[in-house]
């Protein structure tokens, strides 16, 4: 199980990728052609060309770290497949890795506080 801190930035590439590269082309691709490195603290998410595998690299401060899993007899929800990256909470995250819709969980609305008299 991985529990992402709340402080963390994660990216999901929205177009699949081959999923025989290992952590580094991974990490290559994410700084090279989606512009965010992992190598700099944050989390970039690969989904495959099937929808039931995920491939997670982040630097942890000792070592690039890729995390991989498959889900059986399910997929993952996936976001729209278009060019680019989108951002993700450490919540929606959790939720896409325990195979939820994850697009379901918002930030709650915080209302101003009302000023003392």
């Amino acid at each position: 199980m991985l529990t992402p801190p709340a402080s963390l930035t994660i990216y999901v590439a929205t177009q699949p990728v081959d999923f025989r590269k290992g952590a580094e082309g991974l990490a290559l691709l994410a700084k090279e052609t989606l512009g965010h490195d992992p190598m700099k603290g944050v989390a970039v998410v690969f989904r495959a060309k099937r929808s039931d595998r995920v491939k997670i690299v982040v630097w942890d401060g000792s070592g690039l770290v890729m995390y991989w899993k498959r889900l059986d007899g399910s997929g993952f929800k996936w976001p729209p497949i278009v060019a680019g990256v989108m951002r993700m909470n450490a919540a929606q995250l959790s939720a896409l890795l325990a195979g939820m819709d994850w697009t379901r969980m918002h930030a709650p609305r915080i209302p101003q506080p009302k000023a003392l008299a």
